[in-house]
């Protein structure tokens, strides 16, 4: 998307229409981030009102997810050939009528259906969101805008999600999927004239690669399940044990199908970056640590110090107000210094956030002992997000924009899914009687995993580098085509005034 008045604008600031297109982008993305923990503190309402059985109750949440992370690569191929705005208005179409539906049934399983549809919409719209701003804003201060402000309506979405499922579960149920369905429609009406069409394809369409579709799918379907279902039925249970030998199974065949297709659905040469690799690995390690500690800290304040459902929620809220602040700042840290530096101290302070939740007890202050570690946790969470973010997109083609984003959503979602099966099972562990140690022992795991997120940014994500230097060559086939601001293939972000940083492209 050209913008003629770019030139006269300052470094980092949005034109009029750029500003318009993020703006339904992110209303999208608050929609969908909301969605994720509206349905939470509805859940009790849901099983009086329609006699729904534990099982069902946990597939209302755990079917979104399980379908979002299952069908996101998929969601990203089909932007990167069918087009981008296309993929984003017919997901937001899907995902405005299941909401509808599922506000009007009373069916247990039918609203389980409306949810898994959700997910899938869900898995086809944040590919295409991500890709539509990472081509239409200029690598550099620009882009870093639009991704921080892309990040922190993201936040805001699942803070709204927590507050707002308590107030309308007061209401009534239903207006979880009805509030949900008036933001998507307007979202729908808005498209067309907010985002550009897509270009033209020029020449042959790229093969779609149907065996490589189905492998990858089914893969991560099976290996989500298995993440989310192993908690309740137990990671020994042939349940569980079966799913993962089939998911492993399918996702070899997956690798081996990819290595031999002249039109894969993932170019594996995209993981010769050495940046987009760590991103991927950062990501998934950060959801881990942040879902995983969401879930444990939700039960802590019910379960532990009595808080009702929208206690709760609202106890969360400072956290969410530290990511917003910290986020909105970070496209200029990392603008001066680099993806390293906010990823590493990012995480080490969302783990220090996590960490000091060992010192919750059963009659904590909440100003005195959760405070702090919520705003440390949330401050952590803004400066490690937007980093990761950028680096997992940076110096990827446009033709493949649509798979880097799906590659660093289903990175978080599959964390998303870890952490929450880790943290239960470890909660698990400690019996019914369990007690406050088993939350210790439940924060200390999933805190682990901030750390070993820090780490692999400190060793993969690469310094800032001065103007003008560049990468080596390398091979093209992650960054071949793609337009940079210093040099060609380095994957550079210029930064404002005489402080550029790079992104780090090196081949591992």
């Amino acid at each position: 998307m050209s913008d003629p008045q770019s030139a006269s604008r300052p470094a980092g600031t949005l034109g009029a229409r750029k500003g318009l297109a993020l703006l339904v982008l992110c209303a999208q993305l608050f929609l969908d981030s909301m969605d994720v923990s509206l349905m939470g503190v509805a859940l009790p309402e849901l099983k009086d009102d329609l006699g729904l059985s534990p099982e069902e109750l946990q597939w209302i949440i755990s079917g979104y997810a399980v379908a979002y992370g299952g069908f996101l690569l998929l969601g990203g191929r089909a932007a990167d050939l069918f087009g981008r705005r296309r993929m984003f208005f017919w997901g937001t179409a899907v995902f405005a009528v299941a909401s509808l539906a599922g506000g009007f049934v009373s069916d247990g399983g039918l609203l389980i259906v409306s949810r898994v549809i959700k997910g899938i919409a869900a898995a086809f719209i944040a590919p295409a969101a991500l890709s539509i701003i990472m081509t239409t804003f200029k690598e550099g201060p620009e882009r870093n805008r639009a991704v921080g402000i892309f990040s922190l309506t993201g936040a805001s979405g699942y803070a709204a999600g927590l507050v707002l499922s308590g107030v309308l579960t007061q209401l009534n149920w239903r207006l979880t999927f009805f509030v949900p369905f008036v933001i998507a429609a307007l979202v729908f009406a808005a498209v067309r004239y907010a985002v550009s069409p897509d270009e033209p394809r020029t020449g042959d369409r790229p093969g779609f690669d149907a065996f490589g579709a189905l492998t990858a799918t089914g893969g991560v379907l099976l290996l989500v399940f298995a993440l989310t279902r192993a908690p309740e039925v137990g990671w020994g249970s042939a349940v569980t044990v079966l799913s993962l030998v089939a998911a492993v199974a399918l996702l070899i065949a997956f690798v081996v199908i990819q290595s031999r297709r002249s039109e894969p659905l993932v170019q594996l040469s995209i993981f010769r970056s050495r940046t987009l690799s760590t991103a991927n690995i950062v990501g998934l390690t950060w959801a881990c640590a942040t879902i995983g500690w969401q879930f444990v800290a939700l039960l802590y304040l019910q379960q532990v110090l009595g808080y009702n459902a929208l206690g709760a929620g609202t106890a969360i809220v400072p956290m969410a107000a530290a990511i917003l602040v910290t986020v909105n700042l970070t496209p200029r840290i990392i603008n001066r210094w680099g993806l390293r530096i906010p990823a590493v101290v990012g995480l080490l302070l969302q783990g220090l956030g996590i960490l000091l939740f060992l010192r919750a007890g059963e009659h904590s202050s909440y100003v005195a002992v959760l405070l702090p570690a919520l705003v440390l946790h949330g401050i952590g969470n803004g400066l490690s997000f937007p980093s990761f973010n950028i680096a997992g997109v940076s110096g990827v083609a446009d033709e493949q924009q649509g798979l880097a984003t799906s590659l660093i959503q289903s990175a978080l979602q599959l964390g998303g899914g870890l952490g929450v099966a880790v943290a239960a099972a470890v909660l698990a562990s400690g019996g019914a009687d369990g007690g406050l140690a088993s939350y210790h022992h439940a924060f200390l795991a999933v805190g682990i995993f901030s750390l070993v997120g820090a780490l692999a940014a400190a060793l993969g994500l690469g310094p800032a580098k001065n103007a003008g230097e560049k990468e080596g060559a390398g091979d093209g086939g992650a960054t071949a085509g793609t337009d940079k601001a210093v040099g060609t293939g380095t994957g550079t972000v210029t930064g404002e005034g005489d402080s550029p940083a790079v992104l780090e492209g090196e081949r591992a």
